[in-house]
């Protein structure tokens, strides 16, 4: 039998629907004739489905939705979501510049929903590159409602974009009791589904000092009678501090600071993320004085509730006890001392680390280029350096903080990094982008060349 004509290959195939490329497929569904898909496993989009806790707020404004940022008249922007769902009166009366998490995951499902290029039920399994042709040949499977194979297929792409997210991190000290069914510890991702667990227990133990640690702790303790709140909160951070929200120091996540990041040596990077940790690991001001109110109410009658918080601490072992309960084991680095905790249960708020691709691109291993602790590099557009006999670019999202920095993760800078992508394909601005985004000056001489370029592109239309 003589085989069908080829299906012309696709401009751009995204592994992954979560934000950051739904921004891209957003962007990208504005340039006449790009050919993109946008491959899903999961049925259905969902942003962080355990941790819309009610009146939990964005840390970022609305703003930071999927295109705003780039293009605010875009039909994707949220703005015109508030619209198309009649309620712009409201939601101008609010006065809300952070809007509630719950509203952000239903906009993020509608875009999700109307944008032609989005494939959900479509597990992509491997990717590897077709030098004969030139393109990435991926190959999927498409899954049924309850994640049943029904299909497998190829398609073709001349580039790739990686936005596989992240998946809840349990330390190595806590795994073994996070999967057991019946020691009741689990990740703050799952928090909602098993709140009416945790809500019966009688003391319930929190671990980690960001935003979802707080916002658990104090749907908690909102939750529980007063004079037994059975409550505690432990950190390995020096303090539970405020996240950094200074205009000036919130300049940090804006594409100077990325461009500067990025231009620096990989062990200064390495030394200065650490080092960053309020800009990522604090909680929101509100929200520390939310759980500083609740606390203070509390202790009107002249008692302390019955809650402890304790920074400096670090989980370093766990066990059942002969009456079901969880023991931990803990250290206080700054004290040099450790002890013991009995606890009913424990919520483990200690963030998210990158899925790991390498099944998926064990092909293209060959051809990835990689730092000195085996990290694949990643260039100022988002590309991963590949050998040159690779002519197709794959992009990534999301996985990149050890080149990019702190802003790698966030909301914020995700149409900027969308549009940077789409320039990338386009091979033109597509979507222009300033050249200043900040008032610092990131790094000697960094203005000097900024204004050099300038002059250069102004020196350039004159000759035009």
């Amino acid at each position: 039998m003589t085989p069908g004509p080829r299906t012309p290959p696709l401009d751009l195939l995204g592994v992954g629907v979560g934000p950051f490329n739904l921004s891209l497929a957003a962007l990208a569904d504005g340039v006449p004739g790009l050919r993109t898909a946008f491959h899903e496993q999961r049925p259905a989009f969902r942003w962080h489905p355990g941790l819309l806790i009610e009146g939990a707020t964005l840390q970022v404004p609305f703003l930071a939705d999927l295109v705003s940022l780039v293009e605010p008249t875009s039909p994707w922007s949220y703005l015109n979501y508030v619209k198309i769902r009649r309620r712009l009166f409201p939601f101008y009366f609010a006065e809300r510049f952070h809007i509630h998490r719950s509203e952000f995951d239903d906009y993020l499902r509608w875009a999700s929903t109307e944008l032609p290029s989005t494939r959900f039920g479509h597990r992509v399994d491997t990717v590897a590159w077709d030098a004969e042709h030139g393109v990435f040949a991926v190959e999927s499977t498409r899954l049924g409602p309850d994640g049943e194979a029904l299909a497998t297929g190829r398609t073709d792409t001349r580039n790739l974009a990686l936005g596989v997210g992240t998946s809840p991190h349990v330390p190595p000290a806590l795994r073994g009791l996070a999967d057991d069914p019946a020691a009741l510890v689990l990740h703050s991702a799952d928090y909602l589904p098993q709140r009416d667990r945790l809500l019966a227990a009688r003391h319930i133990t929190v671990v980690g000092s960001g935003q979802s640690g707080a916002e658990v702790l104090l749907d908690l303790l909102r939750s529980r009678p007063e004079g037994a709140e059975g409550l505690t909160w432990l950190a390995r951070t020096p303090a539970f501090a405020p996240m950094e929200y200074s205009k000036i120091g919130l300049e940090q996540f804006t594409p100077d600071y990325t461009r500067y990041f990025h231009g620096l040596p990989q062990a200064t990077r390495d030394r200065l993320l650490p080092r960053q940790w309020q800009l990522y690991k604090g909680v929101s001001g509100d929200t520390l004085g939310d759980i500083h109110d609740e606390l203070y109410r509390r202790s009107l009658g002249g008692s302390w509730p019955d809650v402890t918080l304790t920074p400096g601490i670090e989980v370093t072992g766990a066990a059942t006890t002969a009456e079901g309960r969880v023991e931990l084991r803990v250290e206080h680095g700054q004290q040099e001392t450790s002890g013991r905790l009995t606890t009913d249960a424990v919520v483990l708020a200690t963030g998210y680390r990158e899925r790991p691709v390498d099944t998926l691109l064990a092909a293209l291993d060959p051809y990835i280029v990689r730092d000195e602790a085996g990290r694949p590099q990643v260039d100022a557009a988002q590309r991963l350096v590949l050998a040159p006999e690779i002519t197709g670019s794959v992009f990534v999202q999301n996985a990149e903080r050890h080149t990019h920095g702190v802003g790698a993760p966030d909301l914020g800078l995700a149409a900027w990094r969308s549009a940077v992508i789409v320039n990338a394909l386009t091979g033109k601005e597509f979507y222009p982008l300033p050249e200043r985004t900040a008032f610092t000056t990131f790094g000697l001489g960094a203005r000097d060349a900024e204004e050099d370029r300038s002059s250069a592109l102004d020196a350039a239309e004159e000759r035009r």
